[in-house]
């Protein structure tokens, strides 16, 4: 299974936070499944966390290698794509990883209902 991480996912999987759920954990942890994070979430958590709005690894991109996570970057393929989405979801960062999912064929790990509304595959939890 190919799958893209939502910012809260990656985030609780790196703090062993008891918010992550099972299903997200259980594949995450799977080494037969690629996990990818975007260069988008690296960025969100960039910016929060030098505004003071989030805690997270400083060695940010050594977690992602730890973890053995694969890094996707943004193309203006995907740009296209996210500006191009209906308005179901405003947030850019998130419009960023539906692109991206969409292109690349990849399955959303994220409790953001939201994602539904694109068509774009996201893995049922809870």
């Amino acid at each position: 299974m190919r799958v893209l991480l939502d910012t809260h996912i990656l985030l609780w999987w790196l703090a062993d936070d008891p918010l992550l759920p099972e299903e997200a954990a259980a594949v995450i942890a799977d080494g037969d499944n690629e996990v990818t994070v975007s260069a988008a979430t690296v960025w969100e958590i960039t910016i929060k966390q030098a505004a003071g709005r989030l805690e997270a690894p400083d060695d940010l991109v050594e977690a992602l290698a730890a973890n053995d996570f694969d890094s996707l970057a943004m193309t203006a393929e995907h740009a296209i794509l996210a500006g191009r989405l209906p308005t179901h979801h405003t947030d850019p960062f998130d419009r960023m990883l539906i692109a991206q999912a969409q292109t690349e064929g990849l399955i959303l790990l994220s409790v953001d209902s939201r994602f539904a509304h694109y068509g774009v595959d996201v893995l049922p939890m809870g």
